[in-house]
């Protein structure tokens, strides 16, 4: 089994691919398979997520490209700005990873969200697609959102407090 421990330079051109789905992509530490069969280890930096068209390169300097897997995904489409601009902050108050297009919401599949999407008044498709959300608000600010940090969501944002700036 070859592992992986880094990335390919930008512009290398990739002899293999590597096709996973999302909760594969932010895995440091994973054994899987190439598209042709061929066993691989991933040993990557911690707080990475691979998007489509990652190139890593194995240890023996073979490129890898990344490919975002097709997986069963809800798509919340609607004309409506504002309808979907609620579903996105019920979605985030989740802390569900969001994908967003013009006219479009998509997010990994659970009856219980579609149950709450249909709710607020938009229809919800079923499908298989590639999944690539959004990096959040803190991507490339050595900010891994892997649940390993504490808030309080008991707060509901009074914002009685000070944030140490004051406003003349």
């Amino acid at each position: 089994m070859k592992k992986i421990f880094e990335f390919a330079p930008t512009g290398s051109t990739p002899v293999l691919t590597l096709c996973l789905p999302f909760d594969e992509r932010k895995k440091s530490r994973l054994r899987t398979q190439t598209t042709n069969g061929e066993e691989i280890g991933l040993m990557l930096p911690r707080g990475q997520i691979l998007r489509h068209g990652t190139l890593l390169q194995d240890e023996s300097g073979r490129v890898i490209e990344v490919q975002a897997a097709k997986e069963t995904v809800s798509t919340v489409i609607s004309h409506d700005p504002l309808l979907l601009t609620r579903a996105a902050y019920h979605l985030g108050n989740r802390h569900v990873p969001l994908q967003i297009g013009k006219g479009w919401l998509r997010y990994q599949h659970d009856h219980v969200l579609d149950a709450m999407v249909v709710g607020l008044g938009l229809q919800v498709l079923t499908g298989e697609h590639p999944f690539e959300p959004e990096d959040g608000a803190y991507a490339g600010h050595g900010h891994s959102h892997g649940h390993d940090h504490s808030h309080s969501h008991d707060d509901h944002h009074a914002h009685g407090h000070s944030h140490g700036h004051h406003h003349h």
